[in-house]
This record gives C-alpha cells, structure tokens and sequence, in this order.
C-alpha cells in the first residue's frame, strides 16, 4: 500500500470518528469530568461562541455528546479538546432558549474510555450584548510595550483592535468609557508626551486637554450620564508601591482625589465643594440609571504612602440635576466598608436602577493585586448588601460592568493561576441570583495558557466600535481642545 493511500486512509478514518464518536465506555463513574475552562452548569446566553474545552489531565481522546431538550443533539470528538461546529452549535442554543443542554463526556486514557457524569449548560431567554470591550496589558509596573484596546464580538471569536498604542508612539492607553454599553458615545485616555482624552460623540472625535488650575491631574475613570450630556471622572495623584511578599505583588494608591463632572456640549468642568475636599480622598464616579445622583468611593484622607493600609473608602452618593448641571448639598453613606474594616471599589449600578456591584477589599481602592477582593450587590431599594458568593473564588474578583438589559455581568478575575486577570460572565436574575460564571470561551482551550496579556477594564458593547485610528493620530499631533473652567 503506498505511502499516499495510507494517509488517505488515516484521514478518512479521522472524519468518521469525529463525526461519529460513538464510545462504548469500559467504566462509567459517577463524577463530573474536571474540565478547562470549566462549562459544567453555567448560564448563557443563546447567542455565545462555542464552549470548547478539554480535559485538566492529558487524556489520549476526548468525546462528547450535546444533547438538547427536544432530543436533537451533537456529537464531537477529538485528540485533546472539545470543539463544536459554530452552526451547528448557534442552532442547537436557539432551539432550546430557556431550556437546558445535557452535556456527556469520555476520556481515553491508558486504551480505556471513561465516561463521566452528565453535566447541564442552561441557555437563558434573556439576551445579551453584542461583544466585550477591553484593554490586553502586559503584567508590567512601569513600563509597557505593545498594548491595546480591542474588541470582541461575543458570538464568535473573532477580536480587532480598536487602538492600540503602537499608533503614537510611547503612549499609553487606558480609562476606556461608553454611555449604556452604546459605543456611538466613547471616551477614552491617551496617555504619554501626545497624550489627552479622546471623546467621540455623535461621529465627532476630539482630543481634550483636560488639566485645569482647579484640577489635580488629567481626567482619568470615566462614567458617562445616560443622557449622554455629561461624563463624570475623578482626577488623582497616582502611585505604585511594592511588596515583598507574593501574594500582593503591587498596590496603586492615591496621594490625593477628587471627582469633576464634564459637560460635553459646554465643554466645561463642573466642580462641587462637598466632593472635591482635601480631608477626603474621593474616586471611582458612576451616575445612576435616572442621572440624578452621583454615587463614588470616598475615605478619610490618609498620609500616604505610609498609612496606605489605613485607607477605606464607602459607597456614597450626591444628588445631582442634569438639566442645570448642580449638585446637592450633602453626601450621603450608603454603604459604610470602614466600619466593618473593609474598603469598596468599582460601585457600577445595574441599567435597571435595583442594584450596585462594587468590589470590596481590606484596604485601598485598587483591587487588581488583592487576592482577598470580592464582589458584593447592594440593593438600592433596601440597603442590604450581599456577597456574590455564586461568581467569587479564591482570588481577586476586580473590575465589573453590567449588560444593558440588566442580566449578565461581566468582571476579571485571577481565578486561573492567580498571575493573569481574565474575563468571566455571570448570569443574574430579577431577584438578584447569580449564575455560575463561565470563562470568555476562545476556539482553543488553550488558548489562555498562550496569552502572556491580562484582560482589563471589560465592557459591553451593544455594537461594534467604529474608530478613525487616523483622526485619533492626526489629533494627537496637534494641540487638542482646552477644557474649560464653569465660573
């Protein structure tokens, strides 16, 4: 037989077996196969990319058998991992929304099958958005290298760029912003020697010098007003501090803070007394749903970095009035971290108006190095507050956005190996229950082990990012717009 037909051979044999993976298993245990990423019992959204993974221990053969609750099902097997044809796959969800897939695995190991205990993978009624915004930064401290802000649509794999900093060169860029997950409406910071805000609104895109006399620093955490007439940011002296130990290999901190609203059309800086205060440090804005209060993270100002283990910061808020651009007379403590020796972070309120998620630490108000971080779900209309014990893990839980309808959450974690921050989706329900989480799903399982980036700042997006990286460089050769002070 030559050499060309037994390839042939080998190939034909192959296809039949992926496309018929039949296994009589030689024992049948009654345990969950331990998978990477781990797909057993999650919620999701019909319209999600294939979950394609593979077995934690090297296996000789994988196969498994996808099974709707109408009996259609399919049937895949492969080498080393799992991995579904995207139609047939985007078929099988849209014909069971609201109903569960049943998922039967067998590994091949030392010339045996093993075939495990079924696992369920839920397709919710309730939809999501179109893809995920996010920053892919090297673990670096002072230095960076190649980085970006890239996009991905969420019903496939396939990610572009929406800048990357290659494009000015020694720039930084960061505090990427959109108003309800509409990217029509986008801010984001360039930082650097050409440095400024880049804000596209209603297809206009300008670069903005946002250092005023008043203001500490450039603009920087962005939070836009629903109706798009304002954007609130905090301005921060920011420093790095280093520990010896593993565990906590970094802490950012903030010498000083405060918080500033911008108007977009007046091109103005509104400032506010009672938040913009030297005895406290105040950071981390983000409007509520109706645009009538502020909420932040403040704490009682600290001499830094000496007592930076000191520092806690609440969940406040302020009333604030879109139509003249005021702000209230007090602030009010919704939630007191310090007193239970706690500090928050990140308070991003559901679109709906029920909820606020916020990340809370021991200390500090940067929580991508702190392995203790948690994520917890205030409740607007009780006060109560509760962990979010379905989504958290043993390892830093950080930064977190919502889904325009209210039902998916997306936030980073270091659940994996404790070094990379990677993206996870929850499902939450009217009442406040949380889904297991389940991982960015990527064509390769491996693909994670690959990546030598952390994903940051994950946003929805409720369609694809259109941005003239030509007008951004040609703006950031030029002078840029003076932001103006409101007297």
């Amino acid at each position: 037989m030559s050499k060309y037909i037994q390839l042939l051979l080998l190939g034909l044999a192959i296809v039949l077996f992926s496309c018929n993976p039949e296994i009589k298993p030689d024992a049948v245990i009654d345990e969950l196969p331990e998978i990477f990423p781990d797909y057993c019992n999650v919620t999701v959204p019909a319209s999600i990319a294939p979950l394609n993974f593979r077995m934690k221990e090297d296996v000789d053969g994988i196969a498994a058998t996808l099974k709707g609750a109408n009996g259609d099902e399919i049937q895949v097997s492969g080498k080393t991992h799992v991995e579904f044809s995207a139609k047939k796959w985007t078929k099988l969800l849209n014909d069971n929304i609201g109903k569960e897939l049943s998922v039967t695995l067998a590994a091949k190991t030392n010339d045996k099958w093993i075939e495990y205990a079924t696992f369920k993978i839920y397709v919710s009624t309730d939809p999501i958005d179109h893809g995920l915004a996010y920053r892919l930064i090297a673990p670096g401290y002072e230095v960076w290298s190649k980085m970006g802000i890239y996009q991905r649509e969420l019903a496939s794999y396939d990610q572009d760029a929406i800048i990357e900093n290659t494009l000015i060169t020694g720039s930084c860029v960061n505090c990427h912003s959109f108003r309800l997950t509409d990217p029509d409406d986008m801010s984001l910071h360039i930082r650097g020697k050409k440095g400024g805000t880049v804000l596209k609104t209603n297809g206009d895109v300008k670069l903005l010098n946002t250092k005023t006399p008043k203001t500490i620093s450039n603009f920087v955490y962005p939070f836009w007003h629903p109706s798009g007439d304002y954007i609130a940011y905090s301005v921060n002296n920011i420093r790095q501090v280093f520990h010896e130990t593993k565990d906590k290999r970094v802490e950012v901190i903030d010498s000083e803070s405060d918080l500033i609203v911008y108007d977009v059309n007046k091109n103005e800086t509104l400032y506010c007394d009672q938040i913009m205060t030297k005895d406290h440090f105040e950071t981390f804005p983000s409007f509520s749903p109706d645009g009538k209060k502020l909420y932040f993270c403040a704490a009682n100002a600290k001499q830094m970095p000496m007592q930076y283990k000191d520092v806690r910061y609440n969940l406040c808020s302020i009333d604030f009035d879109p139509a003249t651009g005021t702000f209230g007379d007090v602030v009010d403590t919704l939630f007191n971290a310090a007193a239970i020796e706690k500090s928050i972070t990140f308070p991003r309120p559901s679109p709906d108006g029920k909820y606020i998620m916020f990340t809370l630490v021991d200390y500090g108000n940067f929580s991508i190095w702190h392995p203790e971080a948690d994520l917890y779900l205030y409740d607007v209309a009780s006060g109560e507050t509760q962990p979010l014990e379905a989504a958290n893990s043993n390892d830093t839980e950080s930064y977190h956005s919502w889904s325009s309808n209210s039902r998916w959450f997306v936030f980073s974690s270091r659940r994996i190996n404790g070094l990379y921050t990677r993206p996870y989706i929850s499902h939450i329900d009217e009442n406040g229950k949380v889904g297991k989480p389940f991982l960015l799903p990527q064509k390769n399982p491996d693909y994670y082990e690959n990546l030598l980036f952390s994903y940051n700042i994950p946003e929805f997006i409720n369609q694809k990012v259109d941005l003239d990286v030509r007008t951004v460089e040609h703006l950031a050769n030029t002078k840029g717009t003076n932001v103006e002070q409101r007297e």
